[in-house]
């Protein structure tokens, strides 16, 4: 618990107008603004002893609605109208579940055991399923590792430590297969999923100067500190952030998309397992479709629509614009940068079909989802080797994303049967990433894109270095 009357000499004193409690875990004051009169904050006067009690008679209660900080109880009707806790209205592009996915309890058994605990036969018919599978497809994908002048200064910086060097050259790369695809350019708008901070769209609009009509939207579930698309305020482009989990966006009911008929590119920068499936069936199906629909609206609403769709191909046909899309379409490209393979799941997977056309199902995508750990932590040194060291934390829910080639995912690999090599394990968890991301594949192409997986990174930046792109049919570069 935090303790109050700390030494002066330690810590000092609080600032003149602030709350005299000392917050041991924090080692310094708090920095509540405290009333006049007043030695402590409504939080901390409680707590800080019987003298503070005095002062401040009122009886404060914890929060209902978040049991972390306190109230006082004659104003609780009150805070619990304006706390940050309390249940928001669902904005108008909230529809619950649009881009889950089917759900078929029927297909995935209550519960499974741990990978560790299978016996060794069935671990093995497991792995023969998944060699089988995997029979035909090309398990070294093509290097596409690139960059782009707009980073070359930032990459040079000497100021840059290991792990900003690391995210920035991937920037660069992603920046640099956009313009391959003939995405950036004026006229669109980039939908970033998990935008995190907003730093790949910071790059995207830097890259790409003073192009007209460039918007972005950045999709992000949590709130976000340090976010960087609060520092542009173009005239030509507009920075909107949607805190919203992707399987609830319904992209056609976005403002700024029904406005603006503009083709959007889909991008993200390490898209964590089923945030992946849930951002393509957005894309291309919730998205696409409700365009389809506003198609068929009355002509007086299709007067707007029209004539942006008429400048775009007037500016393609004249070429006074570099890269501007021939044809309008809902969804432009697509340029993800994959990773957490373990943290898929099957109810979201777009690649169903797939894996059922193999002769797979839920069962096994468990496995192969949990087995895709291998590909990023079958390096660890063996047992023997590591037995005279500490043991470290172990966080199901982890997974290497800059390349240092340490992390520890899903269930330790050290309980497993002995007649896997760390070589093996390996070769085993990349196959299974390779025809997870199949499944992806053959599902873009049902939905008529053309997609590509290839390496946009060497591994020594990040083991998790495969980019998802895709391309409308007609509109292949």
């Amino acid at each position: 618990m935090a303790a109050f009357a700390p030494t002066p000499q330690a810590t000092g004193f609080p600032t003149e107008g602030r709350c005299g409690y000392y917050v041991a875990k924090k080692k310094r004051f708090c920095r509540m603004v405290v009333a006049a009169g007043k030695r402590f904050c409504g939080e901390h006067a409680g707590a800080a002893g019987p003298g503070a009690e005095e002062e401040n008679a009122r009886k404060r209660i914890l929060c209902p609605l978040d049991p972390k900080h306190t109230v006082y109880e004659d104003q609780l009707a009150k805070h619990l109208k304006k706390c940050n806790s309390r249940e928001k209205p669902k904005p108008e592009f909230f529809i619950q579940d649009i881009n889950a996915g089917l759900k078929d309890e029927t297909e995935i058994p209550e519960q499974l055991v741990p990978i560790s605990s299978l016996p060794e036969e069935q671990l093995e018919n497991l792995i023969e399923k998944l060699r089988k599978a995997s029979l035909g497809l090309n398990s070294t994908l093509k290097d596409q590792s690139m960059s782009h002048p707009v980073l070359h200064d930032a990459l040079n910086d000497p100021k840059n430590g290991d792990s900003a060097t690391k995210h920035l050259k991937q920037q660069a790369s992603i920046i640099g297969n956009i313009e391959k695809l003939k995405l950036l350019g004026p006229r669109r708008c980039f939908v970033e999923f998990g935008a995190g901070k907003g730093k790949l769209s910071h790059w995207v609009d830097t890259a790409l100067k003073d192009a007209e009509k460039v918007h972005f939207i950045l999709v992000e579930k949590v709130t976000t500190r340090f976010k960087v698309d609060g520092k542009h305020r173009k005239e030509n482009s507009m920075f909107e952030r949607l805190q919203i989990d992707i399987q609830h966006l319904c992209l056609n009911k976005v403002p700024l998309l029904i406005e603006e008929k503009l083709p959007v590119i889909g991008i993200g920068k390490h898209l964590c397992g089923v945030a992946t499936d849930l951002a393509l069936r957005c894309l291309v199906e919730t998205y696409a479709a409700g365009c389809e629909e506003r198609n068929e609206e009355p002509s007086a609403k299709r007067i707007k629509n029209d004539k942006a769709e008429t400048e775009m191909n007037t500016l393609a046909k004249e070429g006074n614009e570099k890269n501007v899309p021939e044809k309008w379409t809902p969804v432009a490209g697509i340029v993800i940068a994959l990773c957490c393979h373990h943290r898929c799941e099957w109810r979201h997977y777009v690649g169903k079909e797939y894996f059922r056309a193999l002769g797979l199902g839920a069962v096994e995508f468990h496995y192969f989802q949990r087995m895709s750990s291998w590909a990023t932590c079958g390096m660890r040194k063996t047992p023997l080797e590591v037995s005279d060291r500490p043991a470290k934390r172990k966080d199901n829910d982890t997974e290497e994303h800059d390349g240092d080639g340490h992390s520890i995912t899903d269930e330790s690999t050290d309980g497993l049967p002995g007649f896997l090599t760390v070589g093996e394990k390996k070769r085993i968890g990349h196959l299974c990433k390779l025809l997870i991301d199949q499944g992806r594949v053959r599902y873009l192409e049902q939905k008529g894109f053309s997609p590509a997986l290839q390496y946009y990174t060497d591994p020594l930046v990040s083991l998790e270095n495969v980019l998802l792109t895709a391309l409308p049919n007609h509109s292949s570069p």
